[in-house]
């Protein structure tokens, strides 16, 4: 049997990601699983509440650069960018933070989406944190069972990164590896509070215009509750639809600092990426905007410097993510374009 025939098999009964606190990110518009046509098994049926993120007299102190975040966060917005670097390939860390650190509060490597083959997370949380960058680092469930979990975070720990961003991950029959079986022992709700007990500051992902777009609000706040700190938006419309989406979150309890996602679009392959993400929406005018510029890379810039300066005025949003894609072989350029965005948005100051 085939991972994508597993994958529907068990979809029949259950969420092929085996999640008890759906729904993911990746519902369709219309929706439908990111595996397969049929609808998200979490559209009619009520959200679980997780348990409560209990306190720990053993867990260890914040990290030193999560420490530096907090005392950001307490001054003005953070600004934290993507992270570059070609997978696999460590000499580039260094030369991608030589760009980004002076400018960017943090920088986001995630646990990539797609399933690419990339360096561990706590490998890649050392390389970046020895560059000289405070490193954010991406991991997902699906690639490592509970136990390969821990032992990343407690590496993590040991790498003294600023913070983690716990997500569930797509499932591994819509990236460049369905040959490979997914995990999913965890689920990003239940990870959350892993990464609290290994003395991490932990942030986890929302997607507002994923269908039931009337619940992400609520599941916001339920991931506060299992140990969330901080909350990263897929990218979701206007400044109007961020701040409705913020509004959502207080009415349901949450108080977590909301960080909303910048696209930077430099080139036709970064808006190729971005078209592939799930329930991603960019502001109105944007794409119109791209394709009609003569330079693509000033305008995408300069787009980017336009909404993330708006977002920053929005009640609630504590600061932005600008993130996107680079063209292989423009790294270090792309780099240049997030430093330069991320500048101007107040970073690094």
């Amino acid at each position: 049997m085939t991972a994508g025939h597993r994958g529907r098999a068990r979809s029949l009964l259950a969420c092929p990601k085996s999640m008890t606190y759906g729904p993911c990110g990746g519902v369709n518009p219309d929706g439908s699983c990111e595996v397969h046509t049929d609808p998200c098994v979490f559209l009619d049926r009520p959200l679980p509440v997780p348990v409560e993120d209990a306190a720990s007299a053993t867990r260890p102190p914040p990290t030193a650069a999560a420490g530096e975040i907090a005392d950001i966060l307490a001054r003005r917005p953070l600004i934290m960018t993507g992270f570059p670097a070609r997978p696999l390939t460590a000499e580039d860390v260094s030369r991608v933070a030589d760009v980004l650190a002076p400018n960017t509060d943090a920088a986001l490597s995630g646990d990539a989406a797609t399933s690419r083959t990339q360096f561990p997370p706590s490998y890649r949380g050392h390389l970046m944190t020895a560059a000289g960058v405070r490193a954010w680092i991406g991991v997902n469930t699906r690639d490592r069972n509970r136990v390969a979990l821990e032992g990343e975070l407690a590496a993590l720990r040991h790498a003294g990164v600023a913070g983690v961003h716990c997500v569930t991950g797509d499932h591994t029959d819509t990236g460049d590896r369905p040959d490979a079986a997914p995990v999913f022992d965890l689920e990003s709700t239940t990870l959350l509070p892993r990464a609290r007990e290994a003395g991490l500051v932990a942030s986890f992902a929302e997607s507002p215009c994923a269908p039931p777009r009337e619940s992400r609000g609520v599941r916001v706040a339920y991931k506060q509750r299992a140990g969330g700190r901080m909350c990263l938006t897929q990218y979701c419309g206007g400044v109007e639809d961020v701040a409705a989406f913020v509004e959502a979150c207080r009415r349901a309890g949450a108080t977590v600092p909301v960080l909303p996602g910048v696209p930077a679009i430099v080139d036709e392959d970064g808006a190729a990426l971005l078209a592939s993400f799930h329930a991603a929406s960019l502001p109105p005018g944007y794409a119109e905007r791209l394709r009609g510029a003569r330079d693509m890379r000033a305008e995408g810039v300069r787009l980017a410097i336009e909404y993330g300066s708006a977002l920053l005025e929005v009640p609630g949003v504590a600061g932005v993510v600008v993130a996107g894609g680079a063209r292989r072989g423009d790294e270090i350029a792309y780099a240049g374009s997030l430093a330069t965005i991320a500048r101007e948005l107040g970073g690094g100051s």
